[in-house]
């Protein structure tokens, strides 16, 4: 298998941290998209979406999005469930990380890390804020009466979450007021063959 990805990206790391855990062999292409990676035709041959990740199988097979890479690579694995409901549950906090956490916790780490805060975009990066705290909250309430998402068991919902959550701190999130969420995010990082986003081996 092979991923093109950029490690600090957290869309591209949930791939990376899932295939670690599973003890998954592929080979990671680096790329950078403010580089303009992936504008080349090469890569849009791959995924005319031009976006990271993308997982290419070893047939040349293609599939992009990262929640959906991670369902597909979790499949018949412990991090996903062959339970209906638990399975809709994990689709569930997958949705909620993509539509209600990443388009606001992500892009403010994307203005302040990427882009140093520039004063054209410092508007939208406040802006950004208060959806960022109400996706926190939400986690936050579960996990106080929860060790994880779904089934009391690491799954792909936590591994989606966690890949922005925890270098929210970038994005000007201050986690010290979510302590369920800090445990949380603790009991992952200890979790057998975690890999760190700023691994340099990858």
């Amino acid at each position: 298998m092979k991923v093109y990805g950029d490690i600090q990206s957290g869309n591209c790391y949930k791939i990376k941290l899932l295939m670690s855990f599973l003890n998954i062999q592929h080979e990671w292409i680096a790329m950078d998209i403010l580089q303009g990676d992936t504008e080349k035709v090469s890569f849009l041959v791959k995924n005319p979406n031009g976006k990271i990740p993308l997982l290419e199988l070893d047939d040349g097979t293609c599939l992009s999005e990262s929640n959906a890479i991670l369902n597909y690579l979790a499949h018949n694995t412990i991090f996903s469930s062959s339970n209906a409901f638990e399975h809709s549950q994990i689709l569930q906090w997958q949705f909620f990380e993509q539509y209600s956490h990443e388009p606001y916790i992500a892009v403010a780490r994307f203005i302040e890390k990427y882009l140093g805060l520039p004063a054209d975009r410092h508007e939208e990066y406040l802006a950004k804020q208060s959806g960022g705290h109400k996706a926190l909250t939400v986690m936050e309430q579960h996990l106080s009466s929860n060790q994880f998402f779904v089934g009391e068991r690491l799954t792909i919902a936590d591994i989606s979450l966690y890949a922005y959550t925890h270098v929210a701190g970038e994005g000007g999130f201050d986690l010290s007021q979510y302590p369920a969420t800090n445990r949380w995010l603790d009991r992952i990082a200890s979790t057998p063959a975690y890999v760190s986003m700023n691994a340099m081996t990858i």
